[in-house]
């Protein structure tokens, strides 16, 4: 990657049973905090595909993206050759995302309140389906109309590296394992920080076999 990465953060910092790992003044990891429910959430996500599939969208360069993603909620986050945007329609069905799940919409709330951000009501997620080798390049997300919510994403299935940068994409960017169950939030002046997800290594989960599933609402 071009920006340099810092040293990996250390095992046992992240899984020493600690409930929370702070990554910034107003970003947080709040490891395993989704893992109790984790078997309703996967089953909330097979209930989205099957009527929204997923799908390796385009992005406005052309290339596409190594990870498969679909949405629910009133707005889908979507990209083609037009540019990266929300839309309420699914763009694969003609037809609006289905409703995001109660599950992920308790969990969400949830999440942000142990972080410190009260009253956070989501109106979207998108669920990126990682398989072996899929990857998310450094980003902003900038496509929300709101800065003041919060980003909370939540990982199910196998273990990954979740890249968090700085304000600027040559910032150096620290490499924090995520597991099954773990939540991040973040949010205030966190919230445009440079973010991603490093190459997935081959594995096999209980759950969800050879793919993790990343869900920011």
């Amino acid at each position: 990657m071009t920006p340099r990465e810092s040293l990996p953060l250390a095992l046992d910092e992240a899984r020493s049973g600690a409930a929370r790992v702070a990554l910034g003044a107003r970003a947080v990891l709040l490891n395993g905090f989704a893992r109790e429910r984790s078997p309703g959430l996967i089953a909330a996500i097979d209930a989205i595909a099957a009527i929204s599939p997923f799908r390796h969208m385009v992005t406005p360069g052309g290339w596409e993206m190594s990870a498969a993603l679909t949405n629910c909620g009133q707005f889908g986050w979507v990209t083609d050759r037009s540019g990266y945007r929300y839309d309420p329609i699914d763009p694969a069905t003609s037809r609006p995302w289905p409703a995001i799940p109660k599950a992920f919409a308790d969990l969400a709330v949830e999440a942000a309140d142990a972080a410190g951000f009260d009253g956070f009501r989501p109106d979207a997620c998108l669920v990126n389906r990682y398989a072996p080798g899929a990857r998310l390049s450094l980003h902003q997300d900038r496509n929300e109309r709101d800065f003041d919510q919060p980003i909370v994403s939540v990982s199910l299935g196998l273990s990954a590296i979740f890249l968090w940068g700085g304000k600027k994409r040559t910032d150096m960017v620290r490499r924090v394992p995520v597991a099954h169950g773990d939540v991040v939030v973040w949010g205030g002046p966190d919230r445009l920080t440079f973010h991603g997800v490093h190459p997935l290594a081959k594995g096999e989960h209980p759950l969800t076999g050879a793919y993790r599933f990343k869900n920011p609402l």
